[in-house]
């Protein structure tokens, strides 16, 4: 029962709604951002500026294992948009076209949230911790893109990056 009296929809109350499970994340965490995989970065930058008005930060150069890539946020968010410009083979290979490739989540355990996603039906896609990255990414087919799970820890680094006045994010509590 929700502090109302009501029963409270958000968390899969068995009473009001028949067969639902209990929602495994706080429900106050939503996305952080959306990635989206392209062959030319710069393109993409001016045509969601031209577009929408998104103000972007200085393009990065990366690297994760053999792969090479450029990514890119806005300086707007949360909701934050990510542009990933990755090579043939990567986990951010456009192939023939530019695709929504991913939705992210802080979590705050990411072992756990990432083995609940997986029980839960949503299979390990790419799991970038033996990189020693804190991310995977989890297939989601009704959506036809990913889930991409961060570890809360690196986030004071994300906002020293991308948006040094932005305001700490929620992460999912699995």
């Amino acid at each position: 029962m929700s502090e109302t009296g009501g029963h409270d929809m958000r968390r899969g109350d068995p009473e009001t709604s028949p067969g639902a499970a209990p929602c495994p994340v706080a429900v106050s965490a939503g996305p952080y951002h959306v990635g989206f995989v392209v062959p030319d970065i710069e393109r993409a930058m001016r045509d969601l500026t031209r577009v929408a008005g998104t103000e972007w930060n200085a393009v990065r150069d990366g690297a994760l294992g053999d792969w090479d890539y450029r990514i890119v946020f806005s300086r707007q968010g949360p909701l934050y948009t990510e542009l990933i410009e990755g090579p043939p083979g990567s986990p951010w290979d456009p192939g023939e076209a530019v695709r929504c490739d991913h939705i992210g989540f802080w979590a705050g355990a990411l072992d756990g949230c990432s083995r609940r996603l997986v029980e839960d039906g949503y299979p390990l896609d790419f799991d970038a911790r033996p990189y020693g990255r804190p991310f995977t990414y989890h297939r989601m087919p009704a959506l036809g893109l990913r889930i991409e799970l961060v570890d809360i820890s690196v986030q004071p680094e994300f906002l020293r990056t991308w948006n040094p006045a932005g305001p700490p994010m929620p992460a999912w509590d699995c």
